[in-house]
C-alpha cells in the first residue's frame, strides 16, 4: 500500500479537472489535530493561477474523489488540505508486506570499499551499513541489485609491502603482521629514496603482471579480505566475497579511458599529466579545477578507476543507477567524474549516478572518533565492547539467565545498537558517538525498538495465543487503534523515500513512531483483559505491529529476539 502516492494521484487530478498546474505535495500530517496526512500543493498551484488559495482548494475538494480512502477531508488555513484516513482503507494494509516496484530497475550499489592490507576501523561503518541498508531496501521492492565492493587493493600501498618482504624476508598469514609490515615499509618509503623507488617499480610490475609479485600480492588480499568477512558477519551484512570488484578489476582498462578521453578531445597536458578541464567546475579565484586522469610518470589515479568502473557498471552490469556511498569530504570528485563520464560517453546507459556523501563519527570532543591515546579505533574492537557493554546491560536487568543466554542477547542488542545509533542520524550529518544513549531501552535506540517486539511476543505468551490462527486484517475501532493502523499503513511509504533518497533514518524515525504509538495504544486499549470481537482486533494490531518491527528492522540489519 502505498498511501501517499495514492493520495497524490488523486488530489493531482482534482488539479487536472480545474486546469491547475502543479504538485500534490503529500506528506504526513505533523499533528494529529491535522489529520494523518496533508497536502500543501494547492497554494503554490493557486499561485501559479493567480488565484485566492483557499478559494482554490475548496474547489479542488469538490472535485476531489476519496471517499473509499478518507473519513475526513478539509481545507485548513491559507489552502492546506487535512486527510484523514478511513479504517476500512487501513484494513487493507498488508503488515510488513512490502510492495514491489512496478517499475524494476538494476541498481548497483558501490560501499563499504576498505583499504586491504589493514584492519576496517570506525571510519569504515558508515559506508558499509547505510549502503547495506540501502540495498536490502531496493531488492526487497524488486529491483536487482548488484552489490560492488569497491577495494583498494593496487596501488602503492602493496608495492611497498612488496619491497619491504623482499628486503626483510618477512611472512605471515596474520592481518596484524601485514600491519605492521606496512607501517614500517612506510616509514622507509618517506626516509628512504631508493626503497620509494623500488616501491614504486614493484608497482609497475604488479600492474604489468608479474607472475612472483601477484602471487604475493593475491596472499595480501586473501588474509585482509577474510579479516573484513568476519566484521560484515558479525555486522549481518549482506556483501560477500562475490561482491569484490577491487581497484585492480579495472587495470587493464585504463590505458584505454585515457586513449579514449584522448579520442574525445577532452585531454589537456598540464605539467607533464593528462588532465580534464570542465568549465563548470571552477575554483575560489575562478580557475578551472582539473580532473588528473595520468601523472606525469604514466601512472593513474581514483578519478581514471573511477571512470573505468563507471563504463563497466553501466556497459557491462546495465545498471540504470549507481549509487555512490564514501564520506562528504569525496563530493567534488565524484561530481567531476560524473561530469566527465557523462562528456565522454562512458555513462552507457545515461544510468543515474547518485553520490550518496555521509557525515563523519565524531567523539565527544567534537572531533573524529578516536581511541584514548588518539589511535584509530579497529571495528573489532568497538563491535567487542558493544557486545560487551549489551551483555552486562541483560545480566543487570536478569540476573538469573544463564551466561550464554546473556552472551546471545547481548550479541543481538549490542551489535544492533552501534549500527542504529549510525543509521538514526540523518546521513548527511556528522553525528556523536555515545555509548550510553546507544544502549538505552528509552529513546529512538535500537533497544527500545527490539523491547517493543519483544514485549508483543510476551503478550502472545501470556495471553497462549496461536498468532498464526489470527485473520491477516482488521478495522479499527477505537481511536488509540486507527492512529496505530495508519502507521503501519504507512511502511511503504517510508520504504519508497528511503530508496529514493538513500536515507535510513526515514526508517528509523518511522519504526520509532510505530513504536511509541503501540505503546500509547497499549496503555488505552487493555488487550488480553478483552473480550471476543476486540480482544481479537487488538489481537491483530499488536501482531501487524510486530511484524512491521521485524521487517523494518530487518532492513536496517538489525535482529529482533522473543525475549530480553
Amino acid at each position: 500500500m502505498h498511501i501517499r502516492q495514492t493520495l497524490t494521484q488523486r488530489i493531482e487530478a482534482a488539479f487536472a479537472a480545474l486546469d491547475l498546474e502543479g504538485a500534490a505535495l503529500v506528506q504526513s500530517a505533523s499533528r494529529p489535530e491535522h489529520g494523518d496526512y496533508q497536502a500543501n500543493g494547492v497554494m503554490a498551484a493557486a499561485k501559479r493561477a493567480g488565484l485566492n488559495p483557499r478559494e482554490v482548494a475548496i474547489e479542488v475538494l469538490e472535485h476531489l474523489d476519496l471517499q473509499d480512502i478518507a473519513s475526513n477531508v478539509e481545507v485548513a488555513g491559507p489552502g492546506f488540505l487535512n486527510i484523514t484516513l478511513a479504517p476500512t482503507y487501513l484494513a487493507q494494509a498488508e503488515a510488513g508486506v512490502v510492495a514491489q516496484t512496478a517499475q524494476p530497475s538494476t541498481v548497483v550499489v558501490d560501499y563499504s570499499a576498505p583499504n586491504l592490507a589493514k584492519e576496517m576501523h570506525v571510519g569504515h561503518l558508515r559506508s558499509t551499513i547505510i549502503g547495506d541498508c540501502v540495498a536490502r531496501v531496493l531488492e526487497g521492492q524488486g529491483h536487482r541489485v548488484i552489490r560492488q565492493n569497491h577495494v583498494g587493493d593496487w596501488g602503492t600501498q602493496f608495492g611497498m609491502l612488496l619491497t619491504y618482504l623482499q628486503d626483510t624476508g618477512a611472512n605471515s598469514t596474520e592481518l596484524a603482521d601485514l600491519e605492521e609490515f606496512y607501517r614500517a615499509a612506510k616509514q622507509q618509503f618517506d626516509a628512504d629514496d631508493n626503497f620509494q623507488q623500488r616501491s614504486r617499480q614493484a608497482v609497475v610490475g604488479l600492474q604489468a603482471g608479474d607472475p612472483a609479485a601477484l602471487e604475493v600480492w593475491q596472499r595480501f588480499i586473501d588474509i585482509s579480505m577474510s579479516h573484513c568477512q568476519q566484521i560484515y558477519d558479525r555486522l549481518g551484512v549482506t556483501l560477500s566475497s562475490a561482491d569484490i570488484r577491487g581497484e585492480s578489476a579495472y587495470n587493464d582498462d585504463l590505458p584505454n579511458v585515457i586513449a579514449d578521453l584522448q579520442a574525445k578531445q577532452l585531454l589537456t597536458e598540464s605539467d607533464g599529466a593528462q588532465c580534464v578541464f570542465l568549465d563548470e567546475f571552477k575554483s575560489k579565484k575562478g580557475d578551472v579545477l582539473p580532473v588528473i586522469v595520468q601523472k606525469s610518470d604514466g601512472g593513474y589515479l581514483y578519478a581514471t578507476t573511477d571512470l573505468a568502473a563507471i563504463r563497466y557498471r553501466t556497459g557491462t552490469l546495465n545498471a540504470n543507477r549507481a549509487l555512490y556511498f564514501t564520506d562528504a569530504r569525496q563530493a567534488l570528485h565524484f561530481k567531476q567524474v560524473f561530469a566527465v563520464a557523462d562528456r565522454a560517453g562512458f555513462n552507457v546507459n545515461a544510468a543515474s549516478l547518485e553520490h550518496m556523501p555521509f557525515g563523519a563519527m565524531l567523539g565527544s570532543d567534537g572531533k573524529p572518533f578516536k581511541t584514548r591515546s588518539g589511535g584509530v579505533v579497529k571495528l573489532a574492537e568497538l563491535l567487542d565492547e558493544a557486545e560487551q557493554r549489551a551483555t552486562a546491560l541483560v545480566i543487570e536487568k536478569n540476573p538469573d539467565l544463564a551466561e550464554a543466554d546473556a552472551a546471545a542477547l547481548g550479541r543481538v542488542i549490542g551489535i544492533g545498537a552501534v549500527k542504529y545509533a549510525d543509521l538514526s542520524k540523518n546521513r548527511t550529518s556528522d553525528y556523536v558517538f555515545d555509548w550510553d544513549q546507544m544502549i538505552s531501552f528509552e529513546g529512538n535506540t535500537a533497544p527500545y525498538l527490539q523491547y517493543a517486539y519483544t514485549r508483543i511476543q510476551s503478550i502472545f505468551a501470556r495471553g497462549e495465543i496461536d498468532v498464526a490462527a489470527l485473520p491477516s486484517q482488521t478495522v479499527s475501532v477505537d481511536e488509540a487503534e486507527r492512529l496505530l493502523a495508519v502507521a503501519i499503513a504507512g511502511f511503504n511509504d517510508t520504504l519508497e523515500a528511503l530508496a529514493a533518497d538513500g536515507l535510513p533514518h526515514l526508517l528509523c524515525g518511522y519504526l520509532f513512531d510505530l513504536a511509541t504509538r503501540f505503546t500509547h495504544f497499549y496503555e488505552a486499549c487493555p488487550i488480553l483483559s478483552s473480550t471476543g470481537e476486540v480482544r481479537e482486533r487488538r489481537l491483530v494490531l499488536a501482531q501487524q505491529t510486530a511484524q512491521t518491527l521485524k521487517q523494518g528492522l530487518g532492513f536496517l540489519g538489525i535482529g529482533v529476539v522473543d525475549r530480553m
